[in-house]
């Protein structure tokens, strides 16, 4: 199977001490071989922020 199920986590919420959020994405393996990055919004802040891959989910 070429796409992979990450979890994607806040890194600036880690930094505030506040709740981190985390949604789950899909990358393909084969063309992105590199940790996924995307700006999402994190309820808990009330705004968008980076979220970097966390692990992959199996």
């Amino acid at each position: 199977m070429p796409r992979d199920t990450i979890i994607l986590e806040c890194t600036e919420a880690r930094k505030e001490n506040q709740r981190p959020s985390r949604y789950m994405s899909t990358r393909n393996k084969k063309v992105q071989t590199e940790r996924v990055e995307k700006k999402k919004y994190n309820p808990y802040l009330k705004r968008h922020t980076v979220h970097k891959e966390l692990k992959s989910a199996k």
